[in-house]
């Protein structure tokens, strides 16, 4: 799952779950700062399990890892 945040950072990790306040945990989750699809290569920085606040989401999407 990729979770496009409102300061700009996508966290791409796997669906653990939510809450009624649209909260998301991932598992496994990396951080980064840039796209991970621009030309800039930055290493993600490795979070693991991680909340997200539904407040700071601005779009989720499925990570297809084999596109």
């Amino acid at each position: 799952m990729r979770i496009k945040m409102t300061d700009g950072r996508i966290l791409i990790g796997a669906f653990v779950c939510t809450d009624k306040d649209r909260n998301i945990i991932l598992g496994s989750c990396d951080e980064y700062v840039n796209s991970p699809d621009s030309d800039e290569k930055e290493e993600p920085r490795v979070l693991g399990l991680a909340m997200v606040p539904g407040h700071h989401i601005v779009s989720i999407e499925i990570d297809d890892p084999e596109t």
